[in-house]
């Protein structure tokens, strides 16, 4: 799980999360030829191989250990704990995935500002000036010794959204060349109650995530980019955004250096909003209604912003693990299991001085479950499809093992039916529900509901689905890359205590133990919960693999657009 709350997933809820790629839709994309894969009432636990627990506990001890010093990426100890993986991968039965090679090698840098000035700004009757840290937080993504800009034009672009499959576009008719985008956090349904509307009500979409609109604003030209924070629409409070950013930022490293990119992204308060678009004789409320309106068009506010810091640059390579097991008939069409190996390493000291965060849970216990699913699927023959394992790294630091594989894919992605990722299956019971992260965004939704109906199981709704968890864990990168993908949530309706005692488990693990040194392997842990999710997690990918469907996004869901333009070559779906 990652640090920084609003930039990635969100805390773990009694925590299975599935991120199974491929959906299987209304109007689903094919191949020539090929047929939907059979229902999933057609799968069963009872035909599926053991999935050895034995073997979970194992790996889970090993990569919890002390001596692997929590698992940081590029740490000394990075060596040793690939080395066990692989070895765990070999043994499983798996052959190298990275053309004959285990690693992929992920390079990242780290770009730490420092010296920041006032973020000044000028054209009105008098000068405005905010401070770095309470007032307005910022970074760049470029890999340069220095930030400066200078008089950039300021441009209030609403939501900063481009969203052409709902007829929406924030930046119509501006150039922004030079300029600086004024962004409003979230998307223009935030306030609902329920999950109607454009944006999908209530939960978050992709066009509400403050990642979505630096990318933007970087795809617009613009100069920089600036988020107007507000405590209900983010879900997040100032004291959150500020301790995220006046930090060390990490990315995966680009050839360009990332120069294609805004040269500063940032945040300001609301009130600090409020000055700005006052000395541009605007209101920030006013504004804000005209932008939740379809045909909104941006307002050049005749201000200009100013200002710059260094940036220490540090670079670095970590590393992700790749397995493979080739497909019987159809090896060129690929499912990818994931789970991320890295932690977070040396931490804040607990009162004993133990200063070792071990990730027992988060996510140690992942890979072990993604090698037991391999085991299994080696001990079942292979499938007709090729199975992809990937232990990514850097999760921690913001997805980037995932998300420099999604940018450098060994097997390429238009070739991706979908995928199962695996991130801190917490110990505990059996329950008798799971939820849909993202909610009823692509056609796997059909199968995950026959595989609950297949199990007596119901399906419970997601929590807090306006934080957008969704677009937070590993998944996302292969997502919003077009392939389907789609995550399950363990529920809290314990078969043995009820909904009470999975939520006093969820809250004990949050408050206790996640992201702290007590995340630590017990031999007293419960496993049965684990061994549901793990058993759920074979089935659905399993039939992902020797099914002949290509899934797809639901019509009008973000991603269906880049899934269909990649459909469209002989060599993809």
């Amino acid at each position: 799980m990652i640090t920084f709350y609003p930039a990635k997933k969100p805390l773990p809820s009694l925590l299975a999360v599935l991120a199974l790629a491929a959906p299987v839709s209304a109007k689903p994309v094919f191949k020539p030829g090929t047929a939907l894969a059979p229902p999933a009432e057609g799968l069963t636990g009872s035909q599926a191989p053991a999935i050895s627990v034995d073997l979970m506990k194992q790996i889970t001890r090993r990569l919890s250990a002390d001596d692997f010093e929590g698992r940081a990426p590029s740490a000394a100890t990075e060596p040793r704990v690939l080395d066990y993986i692989v070895s765990q991968f070999k043994a499983a039965g798996l052959q190298p995935g990275n053309k004959g090679q285990w690693l992929q090698e992920v390079p990242t840098v780290e770009i730490e500002g420092k010296n920041q000035s006032p973020l000044t700004v000028t054209g009105g009757k008098t000068p405005l000036s905010f401070s770095f840290g309470d007032q307005w937080v910022g970074a760049s993504y470029r890999v340069t010794p220095r930030t400066a800009v200078k008089d950039s034009p300021l441009v209030f672009v609403g939501y900063g959204i481009v969203a052409p499959e709902l007829g929406w576009n924030d930046y119509a008719g501006i150039d922004m060349k030079g300029k600086t985008a004024v962004i409003l956090v979230n998307d223009p349904d935030y306030a609902a109650t329920g999950e109607q509307g454009l944006f999908k009500g209530r939960r978050m979409t992709y066009y509400g995530r403050w990642t979505y609109k630096f990318e933007e604003a970087a795809r617009q030209g613009a100069t920089g980019a600036i988020i107007v924070h507000d405590t209900f629409p983010a879900a997040y409070g100032w004291n959150v955004v500020n301790s995220s950013w006046t930090g060390a930022q990490y990315y995966v490293q680009t050839p360009n250096d990332a120069m294609d990119q805004t040269k500063m992204n940032g945040w300001v308060q609301k009130d600090v909003a409020e000055q700005i678009l006052a000395a541009a004789g605007k209101n920030l409320a006013t504004l804000t209604k005209a932008a939740q309106t379809k045909g909104f068009r941006p307002v050049p506010l005749g201000l200009n912003a100013s200002v710059s810091f260094d940036n220490a640059i540090r670079k670095s390579t970590s590393h992700n693990v790749v397995g493979v097991l080739p497909g019987k008939t159809r090896p060129e069409e690929y499912v990818l299991y994931s789970a991320h190996w890295d932690h977070l390493g040396r931490c804040t000291p607990d009162k004993t001085g133990d200063d070792i965060c071990n990730g027992a849970v988060d996510n140690a216990d992942g890979v072990a479950a993604l090698t037991a699913i391999a085991k299994a699927n080696v001990e079942a023959g292979a499938a007709a499809r090729s199975q992809v394992f990937l232990a990514v790294t850097l999760e921690e630091s913001g997805l980037l093992g995932s998300e420099y594989y999604a940018q450098n894919p060994i097997f390429p992605l238009s070739q991706t039916v979908g995928g199962v990722n695996m991130d801190a299956l917490a110990p505990g019971g059996r329950v008798r529900d799971y939820a849909m992260t993202g909610g009823d965004k692509s056609d796997l939704t059909d199968m995950f509901r026959s595989a609950l109906k297949t199990r007596g199981l119901v399906e419970a709704p997601e929590n807090d689905p306006e934080k957008g968890g969704y677009y937070r864990s590993d998944h996302f990168s292969m997502a919003k890359r077009g392939v389907p993908m789609f995550a399950i949530d363990r529920g809290i309706d314990l078969v043995n205590g009820g909904k009470a005692a999975g939520k006093a488990a969820n809250d004990d693990y949050t408050a206790n133990r996640y992201h702290q040194p007590s995340d630590e392997y017990s031999e007293s842990w419960d496993w049965s919960g684990i061994s549901q999710d793990v058993e759920l997690f074979y089935s659905l990918g399993r039939q992902l693999a020797d099914g002949t469907s290509w899934p797809n996004w639901r019509e009008g869901d973000e991603f269906r657009a880049v899934r269909d333009k990649s459909c469209k070559g002989e060599s993809g779906c």
